[in-house]
């Protein structure tokens, strides 16, 4: 990405031809020069770097590496046939008094257009990123198990997933998020994954909301890849400390309506290479030798492929997150979600096995297209 930025800060400073152009786009471009080095260095020394800047500065350096230079270098790849072809076509000899009336007026209005467009592009979807940072909805589903016991129909779980306590979430939009829950008055209330978004310095904010949640016959939490960012163990030591129940590849049987009902906790599935499904089936059938015959199960898995491992035993409800909806999706279909995820916003069924994806309340990347920030409100119903 750094090479990506002075290739684009040489291109676009070739096609200014004005100084003032030529100094506003090096005052740009070295910002978010310095801004992705402090980010890299941030990350890997643990210092914390971002919470020094406000949210829009952030923003920005997450929104020009991660969108705009990808554009830019798009437009980039598809201008060059334009200019090859402009350049076999344009005759060497016209006439100069011609060039000089208009191709000079021409030329100063693109290398205009040239210093401004990178700012002009970030600053704009920065500003849209932050009205969204404090926003999130409410998604209910009615979810039809034939194998509900009867005594459980109409049973009610508030499903949060992705928190993302810190850099982009904070604040008031984490009150309200508390307040919203509450409002369901659900019977169970699970968390699957992701409470911080890396750094162990907000694990004390995310505990505390957590404790602040209202829970009728119980609050359970699953652990995400971004809460094993900065230290895994110290993560998952300081969670169980605090006295929350958390899943760690664990389950535990509570009374709803005077059933038992088994939640099926998985951890995150710590591989980087081959085949990670196949990580995660195999973690999946471990889990499941937990499961306690008559006794009706629910999958917690941040992860939404374990799906396929869980329908394939019977597991009647899986809940996930981790995709964010796909975080960037152009329409329901077409985006970063189907790109990289079978499942990635909603209700998904399998024979008689069903899973429910969140988008996730909170935020690692700034920036949600038409995949916004929700709470899932569940209502069980027998079949």
């Amino acid at each position: 990405m750094l090479a990506l930025d002075v290739l684009w800060w040489s291109v676009l400073a070739h096609a200014t031809n004005r100084g003032w152009g030529r100094a506003f786009l090096a005052i740009f471009m070295l910002a978010q020069i310095i801004g992705f080095i402090w980010l890299i260095v941030g990350r890997l020394f643990q210092i914390g770097w971002d919470k020094w800047l406000p949210k829009f500065a952030v923003s920005a350096v997450f929104i020009w590496h991660f969108i705009g230079l990808g554009l830019f270098s798009l437009f980039g790849i598809a201008l060059v046939p334009v200019l090859l072809v402009q350049k076999i076509v344009t005759h060497p000899r016209a006439d100069r008094h011609l060039e000089n009336q208009t191709n000079y007026t021409r030329r100063d209005f693109l290398g205009a257009a040239a210093a401004i467009a990178p700012a002009l592009l970030t600053f704009s979807l920065t500003g849209i990123a932050l009205r969204q940072l404090n926003h999130f909805r409410v998604r209910r589903f009615v979810v039809s198990l034939r194998d509900l016991p009867r005594e459980l129909d109409g049973t009610t779980i508030a499903h949060i997933s992705d928190m993302h306590v810190g850099r982009f979430t904070s604040g008031r939009v984490l009150r309200d998020m508390v307040g919203a829950v509450n409002e369901m008055r659900a019977d169970l209330v699970v968390l699957t994954g992701d409470l911080i978004n890396d750094a162990l310095s907000s694990l004390d904010e995310g505990i505390t909301l957590v404790r602040g949640i209202d829970q009728r016959l119980g609050l359970f939490l699953i652990e995400g890849n971004h809460d094993l960012i900065e230290n895994a163990s110290e993560f998952e030591r300081r969670v169980r400390a605090s006295g929350i129940p958390f899943l760690l590849d664990e389950s535990v049987v509570v009374t709803v309506r005077g059933v038992p009902v088994q939640l099926l906790g998985l951890s995150w599935t710590r591989h980087y290479g081959g085949n990670h499904d196949e990580e995660i089936a195999r973690s999946v059938h471990a889990l499941l030798q937990q499961r306690q015959p008559d006794v009706f199960p629910i999958l917690l898995a941040h992860h939404p492929h374990a799906f396929d491992a869980a329908a394939a035993a019977g597991i009647p409800l899986t809940l996930s997150g981790h995709t964010h909806g796909g975080q960037l999706m152009l329409n329901e279909q077409l985006g970063f979600g189907p790109a990289l995820f079978r499942y990635w916003s909603g209700l998904y069924t399998r024979g008689e096995s069903k899973l429910i994806v969140s988008n996730g309340v909170g935020n690692w990347y700034p920036l949600r297209v038409n995949a916004p920030a929700e709470l899932i409100h569940i209502t069980l119903r027998r079949s």
